[in-house]
């Protein structure tokens, strides 16, 4: 998630406590808000229902309102106040400080994606870096999220002329052709998206390829590049209906595509060919690799085979123990499909879990913006009450969310830390990247009752799964349609 937008995802009475369903259920709370209103609902007259709103209904709203007197106190409180501020339940932070049981032995500096929605690349790389530093005896280390960046707007701009060319018999106002239209080359992603850039294009330290005000400010270039790409689109639909050859669109992309690379090269700089990567490590002594490709780089330094490894989901709408993937999503042509397994949250939870205890950082993406404390760095489903305040909460479950559009990943961060009492799992330890002013030193607290909720991804190595998961993978996958909210871009 983009950090400018983070006060777009400020909780709200349908994303916090309300979303609790087993944990009201706990209390004796469970279904109370539906039934509330199926209550209310048996006791108004069939003859005072009406399609609009009249006056004698808001004098009944008023009257009812002001019958209650804790309806004044929490006026008087709250709208004087951020919803997260007023109701801010401090009992959550008393419950969860920022200790645990397991955490990485190396704590990286916080990166900080800025005003863009790269933050699928960001935690996909501090989740490289972890093993280099140890391996280099590093103090600090930060790779180039502005070197994938620029390739991935770019194979974005031919993922989607391709689709395009793939289209031209469909109808211009179908759904499938306005979705490919809505947001061409948005800045998210997931994580086989992050594979096949680095796979394709290798990886670079930071020092060879720093930012610009574009990697950091996206939204301009982006406006820019997805205008130009629905005019390409336009010219495309238009010349295939006056008869022209495939062969002939073909070669008008490869044109509309060098304008892209012109925007990208004036807007970021050209991505080097070639690098010398040189370094004090904590003993102050001096290291330097010269004239390297990123490949090499990738392959030699960062010594990490990220084919090797999987995405596993967690949606309970569908069937677990199997294979899926999501029509149209994606951004290298020609490289694997966006494969998921899915699987009950008790067991991504556990597999992520050992993953950690063995000194491992995990991938994962999540509904950033439910329940969550940015001053703070606080993650809990009941961390705001807004039962309290306003006496009602939603009863959805995780799938329900899902069906009504009321959830699905909305950012990527990565594990470093997991707190266990016994055998039970109490909060997890997350590195951002919005700075390190934010949260805890840019570090979150998750309590394992919001995993459960708003986690939706992680990705661990084949090693860390048992052959009965892994076996999943030899199954066809069940296509998804292109904006089911499994296809989700981390922002």
């Amino acid at each position: 998630m983009t950090v400018h937008q983070l006060s777009n995802y400020t909780s709200t009475p349908a994303t916090c406590s309300s979303y609790a369903r087993h944990y009201l259920t706990k209390n004796g709370q469970g279904h109370h808000d539906s039934q509330a209103i199926t209550n209310s609902v048996a006791m108004t007259k069939h003859d005072e229902a009406t399609k609009d709103i009249t006056t004698a209904q808001l004098s009944s709203y008023k009257d009812e309102f002001d019958s209650d007197i804790k309806n004044k106190l929490a006026t008087l409180t709250i709208s004087r106040e951020s919803y997260t501020n007023a109701l801010e339940n401090r009992e959550v932070f008393l419950e969860h400080p920022p200790v645990f049981s397991n955490k990485l032995a190396i704590d990286a500096p916080i990166t900080n994606q800025m005003s863009s929605g790269r933050c699928w690349i960001f935690a996909g790389l501090n989740m490289l870096r972890q093993k280099m530093m140890k391996e280099y005896n590093l103090d600090s280390l930060e790779l180039s999220q502005p070197y994938l960046f620029f390739y991935d707007k770019l194979e974005k701009s031919n993922w989607f002329l391709e689709n395009i060319l793939a289209t031209l018999d469909d109808e211009l106002d179908g759904r499938v052709v306005q979705y490919l239209l809505k947001d061409p080359i948005g800045d998210g992603g997931q994580w086989d998206m992050f594979v096949a850039l680095i796979e394709k294009y290798g990886v670079v330290p930071k020092e060879a390829y720093p930012e610009t005000y574009h990697t950091s400010n996206s939204g301009q270039m982006d406006g820019l590049v997805t205008s130009r790409l629905r005019e390409y689109a336009k010219i495309l639909r238009n010349e295939h209906a006056q008869g022209k050859c495939a062969g002939e669109l073909r070669a008008h992309k490869r044109h509309m595509l060098e304008e892209v690379h012109r925007i990208m090269a004036i807007s970021l700089g050209h991505p080097p060919e070639k690098l010398t990567w040189a370094f004090y490590d904590k003993d102050k002594k001096f290291h330097e690799f010269k004239d390297i490709t990123p490949q090499q780089f990738y392959k030699d330094h960062v010594k990490q085979d990220c084919t090797n490894t999987v995405s596993l989901i967690n949606d309970p709408r569908n069937d677990f123990m199997k294979k899926y993937t999501v029509d149209l999503l994606g951004n290298v042509v020609g490289a694997d499909k966006v494969h998921y397994i899915n699987l009950p949250v008790e067991d991504i939870k556990r597999y992520a879990a050992a993953a950690i205890k063995a000194g491992r950082p995990v991938w994962f993406g999540c509904d950033v913006g439910k329940c969550h404390s940015r001053n703070k760095g606080m993650m809990d489903p009941e961390l705001i009450d807004y039962q309290t305040a306003f006496n009602f909460g939603a009863s959805t479950t995780k799938a329900e969310r899902l069906q009504y559009g009321e959830s699905l990943m909305t950012h990527a961060m990565v594990l470093t830390g997991v707190h266990v009492d016994g055998d039970q799992v109490i909060r997890w330890r997350i590195e951002n990247s919005w700075g390190k002013d934010y949260g805890n030193s840019g570090y979150l607290t998750m309590t394992d009752k919001w995993f459960d909720e708003f986690v939706y991804q992680i990705v661990l190595e084949k090693d860390d799964l048992p052959k009965e998961v892994l076996a999943v993978l030899d199954q066809d996958a069940v296509v998804l349609p292109p904006w089911d909210p499994m296809g989700a871009l981390a922002k």
